[in-house]
């Protein structure tokens, strides 16, 4: 497997493309390699299918030209942070050797983002300690420790401690939201209305980019929570 410089932990499809799509194309577009590793294949949501959410991973990662995107098949909803999970995450992490990790928020609507929050967390952790062993085609992986996690916002409102200017990118996070056709509003969909189908959802989502592109004087933005204090070596380096 290629190494990837960044690697994205989703609890859901459609997670990371609602949260930090623009992100991810900013950083495909500067040569990083990027991946999507999704934790279930949110198959409890009110509408779609577990396949139907599948293939459109597939597609939003085409669009946003991602090295890998694979699901891990966790249970969606009851999936826990417990040893069994932790060491799939590790062995993940081993396998990708990132240098940064995005992760789900760290509290949310959805109870599996901020338990997905807490698992890739400690999961990061774990991965540097040399003597959890985890196999890999009968081969024991070495330890390896990405250098930060940052925390993309979902649904609830967070202060965000950094925002990346994604406002060159917005078209492509919006394509890369609307592969998910099954998750999203449609007035021809014979399914239930959920809390992500309704017709105000997206200019909500519009609406948030523009708040955080607002707070650094740009257009679009997406926001990032950390878990230890950032440094600079010049401060010109700050927008």
């Amino acid at each position: 497997m290629s190494k990837l410089d960044i690697l994205v932990f989703a609890a859901h499809p459609d997670d990371a493309e609602l949260g930090c799509s623009g992100t991810i194309a900013a950083h495909v577009d500067k040569g990083y390699h990027v991946g999507i590793v999704d934790l279930t294949h949110g198959e409890l949501g009110t509408r779609g299918t577990a396949q139907q959410r599948l293939e459109e991973a597939g597609e939003a990662a085409k669009i946003l030209g991602l090295k890998v995107r694979e699901n891990l098949g966790f249970q969606d909803v009851f999936f826990k942070d417990d040893e069994a999970h932790q060491l799939k995450l590790i062995e993940v992490i081993r396998t990708y050797r990132p240098e940064i990790v995005l992760a789900t928020a760290i509290t949310d609507r959805h109870p599996d983002h901020g338990k997905g929050s807490s698992l890739v967390s400690k999961a990061c952790f774990m991965s540097g300690l040399r003597k959890i062993q985890t196999f890999k085609g009968g081969v024991e992986q070495e330890a390896w420790r990405p250098k930060w996690i940052y925390h993309y916002i979902q649904n609830n409102y967070i202060r965000p401690d950094f925002v990346v200017d994604i406002s060159a990118f917005w078209e492509i996070k919006i394509k890369s939201i609307l592969a998910f056709r099954s998750q999203f509003f449609n007035p021809e969909s014979q399914e239930p209305e959920s809390f992500i189908s309704r017709p105000d959802f997206l200019p909500f989502i519009e609406s948030r980019a523009r708040e955080f592109g607002h707070q650094i004087q740009t257009t679009y933005g997406e926001g990032f929570t950390v878990e230890r204090v950032l440094g600079v070596k010049d401060l010109f380096d700050l927008k």
